[in-house]
């Protein structure tokens, strides 16, 4: 029985159309849920105190090398391909300290209200330009963005949307970016200085999946008693698809998720799947030939079968318009566009799961399943 896949045979729901065949490969809510547990502590967006900027350590080659060795050991992989550790606490600022001043203009006078209805952010915000290869997902917002695909931030010198693709663009992994103005304290609040002056700065959030409206969640927090606010919130998401990857043929765009029947043989060719934060198939090639090589070692039957991964489809799985995480499902055999029919399906709580930017890829030289062939 294999222990470290975890394994799903239900009916698509809402738009998957039907099929004369049972299929396999439906959302795993289990499995879902077993991620969203997991990363549950990473941080979402940039501390609330800290550095004027947090440079993305995520790295491909250490997150498909994570993803393989996990593949034989744990039921899902989270954030694997940082080099540091997200989850360890920000170095304190000391009392009072002062902070470098922010290159946004200030409002008068200096309260969050005001701050709030300064219409000259919105302003600034609605006229940013779109870079080439983005599309802008939402404008203009009072909140930032929170996601676990968090990567990094800077503070930027002006409300320059370029400038932050161009961060991006540079940044492994880095599949959006969200730009926004931020009320910020001039010194560190303490007992001795609970609320003193605003500064405001231009802030650049990078993200490794794509980010949305719903996603802005981040509204501000009080700091003793001054209160941090946002305002002329954007988000921008990259539009090429995902990278090629080696080893295999790719990417091929898909309609929805792969809904896959049984074979020729009466056989049910998926493997099972895991879920990423960041928007990375490399990652799920890794798990795809771990998998192959933990079959072919450990789960050969009496005429030397075994079930091979030749094909994994990813998608970003969103819940009720909420973006989780890069899903990512294997198969023993090829499965084309047609069968690309799960574009959602509703839990038993009627939670709606959308599947959106699904594509294929296929092993470049077939595994034959059999070891006597080889």
């Amino acid at each position: 029985m294999r222990s470290t896949i975890a394994l799903s045979v239900l009916v698509a729901l809402a738009a998957a159309a039907p099929a004369p065949a049972p299929q396999s490969g439906g959302i795993d809510f289990d499995g879902v849920a077993a991620f969203v547990e997991d990363i549950s502590d990473l941080p979402v967006g940039p501390p609330v105190t800290g550095p004027s900027s947090s440079v993305p350590t995520y790295n491909p080659t250490v997150a498909a090398s994570s993803a393989a060795a996990e593949a034989t050991s744990d039921p899902v992989v989270t954030d694997p391909g940082s080099t540091e550790d997200k989850r360890s606490l920000e170095k304190r600022d000391t009392d009072c300290q002062k902070y470098a001043k922010g290159s946004a203009p200030p409002t008068t006078p200096d309260t969050p209200d005001a701050f709030s209805s300064n219409t000259n952010y919105t302003d600034i915000s609605s006229s940013a330009l779109v870079p080439n290869g983005y599309i802008k997902t939402f404008q203009s917002l009072d909140g930032a963005v929170e996601s676990p695909s968090y990567l990094g931030y800077y503070t930027l010198k002006s409300y320059d949307a370029i400038k932050c693709q161009e961060l991006c663009d540079a940044a492994s992994g880095c599949n959006a970016f969200n730009v926004y103005i931020e009320r910020d304290p001039s010194v560190n609040p303490a007992d001795a200085c609970p609320n003193p002056p605003s500064t405001i700065n231009y802030k650049c959030s990078l993200f490794g999946a794509p980010v949305c409206d719903a996603e802005a969640t981040n509204k501000g927090q009080w700091r003793k008693q001054f209160q941090v606010k946002i305002s002329g919130s954007n988000g921008y998401v990259k539009t090429a698809p995902p990278p090629a990857v080696t080893n295999f043929t790719g990417p091929n765009e898909l309609g929805g998720a792969i809904q896959a029947p049984l074979n020729a043989q009466g056989k049910d060719t998926y493997l099972g799947m895991r879920m990423f934060t960041t928007y990375d198939p490399s990652q799920c090639a890794a798990v795809c030939q771990s998998t192959t090589s933990y079959d072919k070692k450990h789960l050969v039957d009496s005429n030397g079968n075994y079930a091979p991964c030749n094909q994994f489809n990813v998608y970003l799985l969103a819940n009720n318009t909420v973006p989780i995480g890069m899903y990512c499902a294997m198969y023993s055999q090829v499965w084309g566009k047609s069968y690309s029919t799960n574009y959602g399906q509703y839990d038993s709580a009627g939670n709606h799961y959308t599947v959106s930017s699904s594509y294929s890829y296929n092993l470049t030289v077939q595994d034959s399943g059999n070891v006597n062939s080889q």
